[in-house]
């Protein structure tokens, strides 16, 4: 493959194709009409010896080849761009612009009111829209799309080099029931755990979570009594029931009815929850973007 020569703005091309997976888009976001983007993805196909990008209805799909291109290509015009553009520092107390955050149930109860809180103190003039979701890969559908700047949840199963994640929040398992419950004095052995009707939080709707996964690999299976799609409704209905559930350390602890019930340590070893900070690689240089993204896991590490 000969470079000599080579057309930077075909690179361009590509990473605004990678991003986007739209040859409309891409060309709005690179300032070029749809058949000059076009027109660089026929020089980019001839450049590379391969198709890079396939249609389907879900837009343009990259081929194993694009794939492996994508990272390091966007380095590389980003290290040239930080080079040739010297960029503002970012003032928070200065600024004023709306962030759009995506957040799980459980992150928009737990880290939602100290991040609302820091904001208030460092970024008076800066708002927040937050945007729901509850599928592991549907944070990456709202990036893409540009409806949201970053998100907080679980890893999603379908990114690559676009999308970038990072650690920042983490919980246990446990199991509750109500503290006048007689479980409550007994203890929560296995024998009590599988008596009991279960209650399962599942935002997709589904009936068999980590817990019966776990239990499955035993030989062992629970009464699911009830399912529901709220995490955090779960304390208050087992609190006043005779159910118990598994849910995550936090969602019992800051529940309005925690004072109303006994919290064990599962009799089935389970996983650690890990949620992380969610991003395109598009926001990645934004000062802005960088800052807010710090700010987030700042407050989360102080929880």
């Amino acid at each position: 493959m000969d470079f000599h020569g080579i057309d930077l703005n075909l690179l361009v091309a590509f990473d605004a194709l990678m991003r986007e997976r739209n040859v409309t888009r891409a060309a709005t976001q690179v300032g070029v009409s749809q058949p000059a983007m076009s027109a660089a993805l026929s020089r980019l196909r001839k450049l590379f010896g391969d198709q890079l990008f396939l249609r389907s209805a879900q837009g343009l799909l990259p081929t194993p080849l694009a794939r492996d291109l994508a990272e390091p290509l966007s380095q590389a015009l980003g290290q040239i761009e930080a080079a040739l553009i010297r960029k503002p520092e970012f003032a928070p107390r200065e600024a004023s612009l709306t962030l759009n955050l995506g957040l799980s149930d459980y992150p928009a109860f737990v880290v939602l009111p100290p991040l609302l809180q820091a904001l208030e103190k460092q970024a008076p003039g800066v708002s927040l829209s937050v945007r729901a979701f509850n599928g592991r890969d549907e944070a990456v559908d709202l990036l893409d799309a540009g409806e949201i700047d970053a998100a907080i949840g679980v890893p999603p199963t379908q990114a690559d080099g676009r999308i970038h994640t990072r650690p920042v929040l983490r919980d246990e398992f446990v199991t509750i029931v109500a503290s006048d419950h007689p479980a409550a004095r007994r203890g929560m052995t296995m024998k009590t755990y599988l008596a009991l009707p279960h209650v399962l939080a599942s935002p997709e709707g589904e009936r068999h979570g980590l817990v019966d996964q776990a239990l499955a690999q035993q030989g062992k299976k629970r009464v699911l009594a009830l399912t529901l799609p709220q995490m955090f409704a779960v304390p208050a209905v087992v609190a006043r029931t005779g159910m118990t559930a598994t849910v995550m350390k936090r969602v019992a602890l800051n529940s309005p009815a925690g004072r109303r019930l006994a919290i064990f340590p599962p009799p089935v070893a389970l996983p650690e929850i890990v949620f992380h900070l969610i991003w395109h690689r598009r926001s990645d240089a934004s000062p802005a973007q960088r800052w807010f993204r710090g700010l987030v896991e700042s407050v989360a590490a102080s929880l």
